[in-house]
């Protein structure tokens, strides 16, 4: 079984989702096509309250995360996903602050909830081992697609996880769109039906990431299986609960 989160992190519904959802549709395809049993679930920061990490250290105890919002549920489907999906807007040139919010507090938080298995001489942070791939837009060309991208794949190397890009030439580190001066929320959406050649890239391109990196997830569980020595190290505890 592999589990894929998609993880929307616009504000608001609309072309983040939809390019999302053609991810997902990709990935239901492509475990179709390989015979691999997949469970798909979908999330999204819009209506949800995630405040700033303040560097308490509180959730260097257990893991939790002393602040009482919408964090908690989100940080557990990613810890039980194979494969993340972020479809990411593009706001002031990087990330929307919620989503900044949540990695901030995730990854102060995943030390804390593995470090009793560690033992006291072993100072690490957990290899989790996740495939993560990264899908952002935005209303204008060149207008930080690549800058949120890069952030993404700073996170998903911190949490000790594996950024994925998609298939040359749409996609050297991910999948970027942007809606042509637009500001629908349906923008992409109807330039992609009506035959618009970015918006085509743009779906293509998100299809091809998120493939990649859901081959990427089955290569590691399988790969698992045949090298028990390495995931019964416990920095690679985080991964061995999901093997």
């Amino acid at each position: 079984m592999i589990r894929v989160l998609g993880f929307c992190a616009s504000p608001r519904k609309g072309n983040s989702e939809f390019l999302l959802n053609e991810a997902m549709d990709a990935i239901q395809k492509r475990a179709q096509e390989v015979g691999q049993e997949v469970e798909i679930e979908t999330c999204t920061i819009r209506g949800k309250k995630l405040s700033g990490c303040v560097m308490c250290q509180g959730c260097a105890k257990d893991g939790r995360c002393i602040i009482k919002d919408d964090f908690e549920p989100l940080q557990s489907l990613w810890i039980d996903a194979d494969v993340v999906i972020y479809s990411v807007p593009v706001y002031h040139m990087g990330m929307p602050a919620q989503m900044k919010a949540f990695i901030d507090r995730l990854g102060n938080a995943m030390f804390g909830r593995y470090k009793e298995r560690y033992g006291q001489d072993l100072n690490v942070f957990p290899k989790s081992l996740k495939a993560i791939g990264c899908i952002s837009q935005g209303i204008h060309i060149f207008s930080g697609q690549e800058h949120t991208i890069t952030q993404v794949i700073n996170h998903a190397l911190i949490c000790g996880c594996i950024p994925v890009a998609g298939d040359m030439w749409e996609s050297y580190i991910g999948a970027g769109g942007w809606t042509i001066d637009s500001d629908s929320r349906n923008a992409l959406q109807e330039q992609y039906e009506s035959g618009v050649e970015e918006a085509r890239v743009a779906v293509v391109s998100s299809r091809s990431v998120a493939s990649k990196a859901f081959d990427l997830a089955v290569l590691l569980k399988a790969g698992a299986k045949h090298c028990p020595s390495i995931v019964e190290d416990p920095t690679y505890t985080a991964f061995a609960d999901r093997v």
